[in-house]
């Protein structure tokens, strides 16, 4: 049997998001995680990744092979952190993804259709003054017993179970 990824995908009736979120992460050091985290906004269709970063200096060949054709349908921002919560549109909540005192488990928060996901670094997570700054914080349950994810895995847990609340919640 011949698989294809995309001709299965366009053969599907999935709904369009009528609302994209926004996705941004703090000071991601790696490369390759900065080109998954671009694959999955696109899965999701989205325009742009924002970094939250004051350097410009992230390997754009590792960047560019990890993303794929993703490199070119999504746009790498940097930007202050400052600026980036200053920038937020006012209807959008900004939800935190992280292991920290009053997260809430993902899959038993409701996520609101317009919705900025916040990841941090893969070292340190992301600083108190900025989740002191989100509207939520939300957590992965972990049963096993590796309690860390990659932060591509974390955002495609979320973005993924976002999607499912969006699309088909009543299914």
């Amino acid at each position: 049997m011949e698989t294809n990824s995309v001709a299965f995908f366009q053969s599907q009736n999935t709904p369009e998001l009528p609302v994209k979120p926004i996705v941004a992460a703090w000071k991601v050091k790696n490369p390759q995680n900065v080109g998954s985290l671009m694959r999955l906004v696109d899965n999701l269709g989205c325009e742009e990744l924002i970094l939250l970063d004051d350097e410009n200096d992230k390997r754009e060949a590792s960047i560019k092979k990890t993303a794929g054709l993703s490199y070119k349908n999504v746009q790498l921002r940097y930007q202050s952190a400052d600026d980036f919560f200053q920038q937020i549109p006012e209807e959008y909540s900004v939800f935190a993804i992280e292991t920290s005192e009053g997260a809430t488990n993902v899959f038993q928060t409701e996520l609101p259709q317009r919705i900025v996901f916040l990841l941090g670094s893969e070292m340190r997570g992301l600083p108190e003054e900025l989740i002191l700054k989100c509207s939520r914080v939300v957590f992965i349950p972990m049963t096993g017993k590796c309690k860390s994810m990659n932060i591509s895995h974390a955002l495609a847990v979320c973005l993924f179970e976002w999607q499912r609340q969006q699309l088909f919640a009543g299914e």
